[in-house]
């Protein structure tokens, strides 16, 4: 059976998926051009054809990531229904053990721009343009009457923190928090932050988009 011939786009993608795969198992410093080259059967000089070096090809598999999440997250906030339900659709999703992509991979990133500048402008560009989503939606709802906020930006920057802090947690000590305390715990940001009284109660919460 002949092997079917990939577009520079196709391999770059596959290269770019199984990247993610291996410093999701592996972690960066550990990972290796062989690694990658393995789950996919490549020669290493294919990899380093299109990448170059190894830092190359995993601060371009951590901006393919990021890409992935922020479609992901702006299916979330682009669904019909009011901006409140938006939000907590999209914060449960990026709560740890939803649906974003492996937190592991992300604790990985922020470890690894300490000391390697290529990755920092990719980590850093999804850290804001989560911000800065959650901002415009927060923004929508208290023009729209549903909540009041006087400080959409600060709301998203205080909110991404707490999930960050619990994400590092939770992926760190698996069990030492239950999720659904997790859960509790981010309504009630959530609620505070929109100044929510008791009276909204918060639905089950969308973890995974079915379309807009």
């Amino acid at each position: 059976m002949a092997r079917v011939r990939l577009s520079v786009a196709e391999r770059r993608d596959d290269l770019l998926r199984a990247a993610v795969g291996q410093i999701e198992a592996r972690g960066v410093a550990a990972l290796r051009i062989s690694d990658v080259a393995a789950v996919l059967g490549v020669s290493n000089a294919l990899v380093l054809y299109h990448f170059e070096t190894k830092e190359k090809l995993v601060a371009a598999a951590f901006a393919h990531a990021a890409r992935d999440d922020l479609a992901r997250l702006h299916v979330l906030l682009g669904r019909r229904g009011t901006a409140l339900a938006r939000l907590r659709g999209a914060v449960r999703w990026y709560a740890p053990t939803g649906d974003a992509k492996g937190w592991t991979l992300w604790i990985e990133g922020w470890a690894a721009a300490l000391r390697e500048p290529a990755l920092r402008e990719p980590v850093r560009a999804l850290d804001q343009r989560w911000k800065a989503a959650l901002a415009d939606v927060i923004a929508e709802g208290a023009a729209a009457g549903e909540f009041r906020c006087t400080d959409p930006s600060g709301a998203a920057w205080r909110l991404t923190a707490l999930l960050d802090g619990l994400a590092v947690q939770m992926t760190s000590y698996a069990g030492a928090l239950e999720r659904d305390t997790m859960l509790r715990w981010l309504d009630e940001a959530l609620a505070q932050e929109l100044g929510l009284g008791p009276a909204h109660e918060p639905g089950p919460g969308p973890t995974e988009p079915d379309g807009p």
